[in-house]
């Protein structure tokens, strides 16, 4: 069964968009696995809480990543 995982900062997208993300990610298999994929195709669109991840050793916020690139 294709699956896919997507970590998104919590109230970073509306319901469209998640149902974006499991749409094409869907697609996405399905090109690559073919019609039978479809059905079995399981997409997670999980929102992290505001300040419960990071990179390069630092905690990330909402607020952060919403600022433009530079900024």
């Amino acid at each position: 069964m294709p699956f896919a995982n997507f970590k998104v900062p919590e109230g970073s997208l509306d319901e469209k968009q998640k149902e974006e993300i499991v749409t094409r990610a869907t697609e996405l298999y399905v090109d690559i696995y073919g019609e039978r994929a479809r059905a079995t195709t399981m997409v997670l669109v999980e929102e992290v809480p505001d300040g419960g991840w990071g990179i390069g050793g630092s905690v990330l916020t909402l607020a952060m990543l919403q600022q433009p690139p530079g900024s």
